[in-house]
């Protein structure tokens, strides 16, 4: 058994933050001809944002067992979801024709549960892109899929919300006194990428919106009275080396996940 001096010095360690993985199919090609297992994959970009913020990160394993996901969320600080494939309609009654290429049912699956599950332990969550908008249905929202579709604000033109990664693409506006706000250093006003075609629609249950795009696009969105519960639609995972605002997202991220390691 280890002694007091061990555990102390363990629970003075890195925050651990579990990332729900993406899920890429593998293509026979002259390379390879053989039909290759799907790929449970993390960008680069993300896990070393929380490495940079002072976390651990850990990729997950996708499943729908709902005893492996609560043996997985009480191992976690912190969990991150990432960005990706498009939200599946059907998952709140939307049974409208869609293109199944963009969708992936078995994240679907695997992170609906995952969201409940932080949320229900009140483990410290952070949510980017797709991962936002998975936070909102999981709660019971819903998603347009289609922004260019969307009205901008009067006296607005739509920005371009897609493909600009590694640049600021627009300004954020934020709600002041909100985690958000408190999140990216006390800013009102940031400036983010953007990388979408979906985005926020009807809000979750105790889901609150705290940014939007000055054009209108919903931005982020958070669960009041949680230790930390945010999503953003945008990817800091790819400007936090050279954006102040967005380091300060995962640092604040990976702080509350440290003290949330200290609490327990």
């Amino acid at each position: 058994m280890a002694d007091t001096d061990d555990i102390n010095r363990a629970r003075a360690g890195r925050p651990l933050i579990l990332v729900a993985p993406r899920y890429e199919l593998c293509q026979p090609c002259l390379k390879m001809p053989e039909r290759l297992a799907p790929e449970e994959t993390a960008a680069t970009v993300f896990l070393d944002a929380i490495l940079a913020a002072g976390g651990l990160p850990l990729v997950m394993s996708l499943t729908d067992d709902d005893d492996v996901i609560a043996e997985m969320v009480s191992m976690a600080d912190g969990i991150a979801v990432p960005g990706g494939h498009d939200v599946s309609p059907a998952l709140w009654g939307d049974n409208s024709p869609y293109d199944e290429q963009l969708l992936c049912p078995e994240r679907d699956a695997f992170e609906v549960k995952l969201i409940k599950a932080a949320i229900g332990s009140h483990t410290p969550l952070f949510c980017a892109c797709r991962g936002m908008q998975v936070l909102n249905v999981a709660l019971g929202g819903s998603l347009c899929m289609d922004v260019p579709s969307r009205k901008p604000e009067s006296g607005m033109a739509l920005w371009r919300h897609t493909a600009i990664l590694n640049d600021p693409a627009h300004p954020v506006e934020i709600k002041a006194g909100s985690l958000l706000e408190r999140a990216v250093g006390g800013f009102n006003l940031v400036q983010a990428n953007s990388s979408h075609h979906c985005c926020v629609d009807r809000l979750g249950e105790g889901v609150e919106l705290v940014a939007c795009a000055t054009d209108g696009i919903p931005e982020a969105i958070e669960v009041p009275g949680e230790r930390f519960c945010l999503g953003v639609q945008w990817h800091p995972e790819y400007t936090w080396h050279k954006m102040e605002t967005d380091f300060n997202l995962w640092k604040s991220f990976v702080s509350a996940a440290a003290a949330y390691r200290e609490s327990r």
